[in-house]
């Protein structure tokens, strides 16, 4: 897998649908453009929809592996407006 340079990341496993999207918004807002967040969050419900909704708003999805724990990272980049 291509290593990507991690601009910043956040950890929304402690938190549930529709807060995990709101979490990573708000963490996307606060990058720059062209920017990589990593994101980490549970299986269920937030790996099937967070990466969706990001990408609705227009960002790019970079990667998305299996934790192998119950966990996802998400590798996301900011697209400006």
């Amino acid at each position: 897998m291509a290593e990507f340079n991690i601009t910043d990341s956040i950890d929304i496993t402690d938190v549930n649908c529709p807060i995990t999207f709101v979490k990573a918004k708000i963490a996307l807002e606060e990058l720059d453009d062209g920017d990589i967040l990593s994101i980490k969050l549970n299986d269920g419900e937030p790996v099937q929809n967070v990466p969706k909704s990001i990408k609705e708003e227009g960002h790019k999805v970079l990667s998305l592996k299996d934790n192998g724990d119950g966990t996802f990272e998400l590798i996301v980049q900011k697209v400006g407006d």
